[in-house]
């Protein structure tokens, strides 16, 4: 058997692990990365080997970059951040330009938390702002998924973002650089342009008040602090990398204080002190908000980590250049495949996350004969990004939520939250591809 044939019986059982027998996605890409490797011609000794070298070469980077993005996340959570940086906002722009509020609102408090937790934590805004205006719940929740939903998928630290780039190889700053410049427009079409027509055209009200729960002490806590924090790692690692385009040999400290590792911990250190001790909160107590943000985090730690062994595997059995090949032939770009594999793993078996790595893995062998830029790389990750991000449906834990947070039945669900998630992710390829073509 051809070492293609072997990838395609790999991902085929990888599908059918997943779907049909509810096996882990970790455990599923591993089994998947030893049938593509058996299939595809590698001896047992050499097979456990990129196995090894696989999950190793992956989670040198992911591990410790997720890690300290959850830990980081959850402190920020913990001191009322997403609270109190959408009451901020809120004040700013008005009651008139509420939905762009929640936009921006979206776009920053993604950065450092979850998507779930983040929309679970500023729901109760929304609630709010129907209250006040009598308008459908969707005008201002929509605004808010999409900004949430486009960081959670564009920029790093998130793990998505990270787990792609890492596969792929792109820089971070290139990539939190790519993210925006693509996301932001997408947020405009999917959260503002078409949150302002699904919510003419579907009337959701509020649930009663008493399930709005307590939120009082976040509007009176100064956002200047969160806004600082969530932007210290961000800022590093963009000087990073633009001193790196710019100059023949970056200054020593601009390096290392840029470093995706050195950022994340000075965010991390400053946020235990300035969120923390300097606001009363013992360190028994932040210890445990820490270590509670790792639960998460390990799952997706040990998933990309099981990417990087499919990935490796497809290397060294030399299915990424045969694959390549064959794009070559038929005139398929790079860039598309990375879009519609991942799309159409996304469909199946509904994760983004788990969409996003298979999609790296299957992308990153055939840049082996190429020389792409590091934009390039980074507009890679983006569309890698977007295509995990498509037709959310019944097989997605996210449509649930939403569904059952904004009051929703399955039919409003599809044409509000599944219509505004496919617009985002169009969109954001769309970006990706032009400024794949600028890079």
């Amino acid at each position: 058997m051809t070492p293609i044939m072997g990838t395609l019986a790999g991902i085929a059982l990888l599908l059918a692990l997943i779907l049909r027998f509810k096996l882990p996605a970790f455990l599923s890409l591993l089994i998947a990365s030893m049938v593509a490797g058996i299939l595809g011609g590698l001896p047992a000794a050499a097979l456990l080997r990129s196995m090894q070298e696989g999950m190793g070469g992956t989670l040198g980077f992911v591990a410790t970059v997720v890690g300290l993005g959850a830990i980081f996340g959850s402190l920020l959570e913990q001191a009322g951040g997403p609270k109190a940086i959408a009451s901020f906002l809120l004040q700013r722009f008005g009651a008139g330009q509420a939905p762009l509020a929640m936009v921006l609102t979206g776009f920053v408090v993604a950065i450092p938390v979850f998507f779930d937790v983040a929309f679970i934590i500023l729901v109760p805004i929304v609630y709010a702002l129907q209250r006040r205006t009598g308008e459908s719940l969707l005008k201002y929740g929509i605004p808010l998924l999409a900004g949430l939903a486009a960081t959670h998928t564009f920029i790093p630290p998130t793990p998505g973002p990270i787990a792609v780039a890492d596969i792929l190889g792109a820089d971070l700053g290139w990539v939190i650089l790519a993210g925006a410049l693509a996301g932001l427009p997408a947020v405009l079409v999917a959260g503002l342009f078409y949150g302002r027509y699904i919510s003419r055209q579907i009337k959701v009200p509020a649930p009663p008040a008493a399930d709005e729960g307590p939120s009082a002490a976040a509007a009176t806590s100064s956002p200047g602090p969160f806004f600082a924090i969530i932007g210290l790692p961000i800022v590093l690692i963009l000087a990073q990398t633009i001193s790196g385009s710019l100059l023949p040999a970056p200054p020593p400290l601009v390096v290392f204080l840029g470093h995706p590792f050195t950022a994340l911990l000075l965010a991390n250190l400053l946020a235990w002190y300035w969120l923390g001790i300097k606001k009363g909160k013992k360190p028994a107590e932040l210890l445990q908000v820490s270590a509670q943000s790792l639960q998460p985090a390990g799952s997706i730690i040990l998933l990309t980590g099981a990417g990087g062994v499919f990935k490796q595997v497809l290397v060294d059995t030399g299915a990424g250049e045969q694959i390549a090949s064959g794009m070559a032939a038929y005139g398929l770009p790079v860039i598309l495949f990375a879009f519609l594999s991942a799309a159409l793993v996304r469909v199946a078996q509904g994760s983004a996350t788990v969409a996003m790595i298979t999609g790296a893995s299957l992308c990153a062998p055939l840049l082996a004969g190429s020389s792409p830029s590091p934009g390039q790389l980074a507009a890679l990750a983006i569309a890698t990004a977007s295509g995990a991000s498509v037709l959310s449906h019944v097989n997605d834990s996210g449509f649930w939520l939403v569904k059952s947070y904004l009051g929703l039945d399955e039919k409003q669900t599809f044409q509000s939250w599944t219509v505004m998630i496919t617009l985002l992710a169009l969109t954001g390829f769309a970006g990706a591809c032009l400024l794949y073509w600028i890079f």
